[in-house]
């Protein structure tokens, strides 16, 4: 699908869409409990893959306004087919950790999920008891995995994905032994473990969390029998953006306070100039645009708004710096190449570091650019063919992997948009 951009303002208010990251885990986390109710859930691509993961695991899901669950009750079973987990990188960590509580899985997606690194994971489950390997030795899906998780101690780099530490502190209540991780270096993204952490809480979860190393007791169980997803800052912050660089005024609702690392969205626009203000309780958060200058932002934390704080320093006034975002290069796509590549198309002055990225502000043009077949890709550019006009996005049905309604929201504010 092309999405074409022309430059237009936008005024009005939307609801956030629930967060991905909490969708995931509550799906997963009632799926290995007896069951329950997961309430506002993302209904995307993604997700769907962790619906269809959980079911090859035994869960019955019912899908309508709410997800209804029929867990497992910690015993999944042993899946009858590979499982798929399409573009989600997320289901693919978390289930390949569930699998090495059966006797075996093997797990693949689509061309993208299939240059993705995995090899820390990988490593870990063979230090706690399972069998874990890359069919193409890569590190990379098609990945095997059979247990059973014993316990012990694994050492997990932590500088590539938190989703690694995520995936192992899910499976690892459930092993028979107590466990222990041992963190090396930083643990980048680490606001997506904490979220983890408190979720497995709300099941029940007993886990020793210390700064670089985790504690975890074997042979427990979830009960996460009803859980509200909140809304979520990662994509709320096209809209925000789009406000901040026409000079208009939007308001998102549904976003509450929550662990979210992205959250950062509303200080770093405050930096930039962005006349911003939330009420917390009841989760308004409006934001009125202006004359942007540029900041320094360290991403270590905030990988996902990336491509957003891109467009947002490509049309400010000044530098713009992200650094400490090496990670991002582990997405979809190299979200640090594909932005410096497609906003130099439009007219950016944006150069790459191996960690991140320098701009410096000016007047942006159209072009024809490539989505790289990633969301936050497609999203960001849509916003920055705001001001650029005659803007041409192709792969724009990748939205539909954590926004499914973003276009038709944008246009909803006053975006002019056309999609073919």
């Amino acid at each position: 699908m092309i999405a074409s951009v022309e430059c237009s303002v936008v005024s009005g208010s939307v609801y956030a869409p629930p967060s991905k990251s909490y969708t995931h885990r509550a799906i997963l986390i009632t799926a290995l409990g007896p069951g329950g109710v997961v309430r506002r859930p993302l209904v995307s691509a993604d997700t769907r893959a962790t619906i269809s993961a959980s079911e090859s695991f035994g869960a019955r899901v019912f899908l309508n306004d709410e997800v209804k669950i029929e867990g497992v009750a910690g015993s999944p079973r042993t899946p009858e087919d590979v499982i798929n987990v399409l573009n989600s990188g997320t289901t693919l960590r978390f289930c390949s950790a569930v699998a090495a509580l059966t006797d075996g899985a093997v797990l693949t997606g689509d061309s993208s999920i299939r240059t993705r690194p995995n090899g820390p994971l990988l490593g870990c489950l063979s230090e706690l008891g399972a069998t874990a390997f890359s069919i193409r030795n890569n590190g990379k899906a098609p990945l095997v995995v059979r247990g059973k998780l014993k316990g012990g101690t694994a050492r997990l780099n932590g500088g590539v994905s938190s989703q690694f530490l995520s995936a192992l502190l899910i499976a690892l209540p459930l092993a028979d032994g107590e466990s222990r991780i041992v963190i090396e270096g930083d643990l980048k993204s680490r606001p997506y473990a904490e979220i983890t952490l408190d979720m497995l809480a709300d099941a029940g979860a007993k886990i020793d969390a210390r700064p670089q190393e985790f504690l975890i007791s074997g042979s427990q169980s979830y009960n996460l029998r009803s859980y509200t997803i909140p809304g979520d800052f990662s994509s709320a912050s096209y809209p925000l953006a789009a406000a901040a660089v026409t000079g208009s005024e939007v308001r998102v609702k549904g976003i509450l306070p929550s662990r979210q690392g992205d959250s950062a969205i509303i200080d770093i626009l405050k930096r930039m100039g962005a006349d911003v203000s939330w009420e917390r309780e009841k989760g308004d958060l409006r934001i009125r645009g202006g004359d942007l200058k540029g900041v320094d932002v360290d991403a270590s934390l905030t990988p996902d708004l990336v491509p957003t704080i891109a467009v947002l320093g490509a049309v400010a006034q000044g530098r713009t710096v992200v650094r400490n975002a090496e990670h991002v290069r582990h997405k979809e796509t190299d979200r640090l190449h594909a932005m410096a590549v497609e906003l130099s198309k439009m007219g950016a002055d944006i150069k790459e570091r191996p960690d991140g990225l320098v701009i410096e502000g000016r007047k942006l043009h159209g072009a024809d650019v490539h989505g790289h077949d990633d969301h936050r890709i497609v999203m960001a550019l849509a916003v920055a063919g705001l001001v650029a006009g005659k803007t041409r996005i192709d792969t724009a049905e990748s939205v539909d992997v954590s926004y499914p309604g973003f276009f038709q929201e944008m246009i909803r504010l006053g975006a002019d948009v056309q999609l073919s």
